[in-house]
């Protein structure tokens, strides 16, 4: 039977450790926005649109998500007048996903929560040590985009 390499121990243990991670900071993105409306999921997508319209093919692509996950999220948010759809002139059919000025307003809330949320959740811990473990989370996923392993 193959056994992981010691690397790859390590890594098996980041990845899942990184599962947990990502549960708890969907449900604590819950908790900070749920006054507001939000889900972690709806938060992401508003984020994902801040800078400029996408389609929501390209949302997904930049979020790890597929279409059909971001599609439903885009048309929760727009029930809540949160976003619209415009016109994209580079495709007819994939239309653009817009932020309302209803969900500027929210997302703003959300990213002043969120710094001080993150702010008090990093309080002890080094720079150094943040910098490091972004460096190796970034470098893995950069590698499975690579390898065309991306959903």
């Amino acid at each position: 039977m193959t056994k992981h390499s010691k690397e790859g121990a390590i890594v098996t243990e980041l990845i899942l450790e990184t599962f947990r991670l990502n549960g708890r900071l969907l449900a604590a993105g819950d908790r900070l926005t749920r006054d507001l409306g939000l889900t972690s999921a709806r938060w992401q997508v508003l984020g994902a649109i801040e800078e400029q319209p996408l389609p929501v093919a390209q949302i997904a692509r930049n979020m790890g998500l597929t279409r059909q996950a971001v599609q439903r999220v885009t048309n929760d948010l727009a029930d809540a007048g949160l976003v619209t759809f415009a016109a994209n002139p580079d495709h007819r059919r994939a239309k653009l996903v817009k932020l309302t000025a209803r969900g500027r307003k929210a997302l703003e809330e959300v990213w002043r929560r969120q710094i001080d949320w993150s702010n008090e959740l990093s309080a002890g811990l080094g720079t150094t040590e943040l910098d490091e473990a972004l460096t190796v989370l970034r470098a893995l996923r950069q590698r499975l985009e690579a390898d065309g392993q991306e959903p």
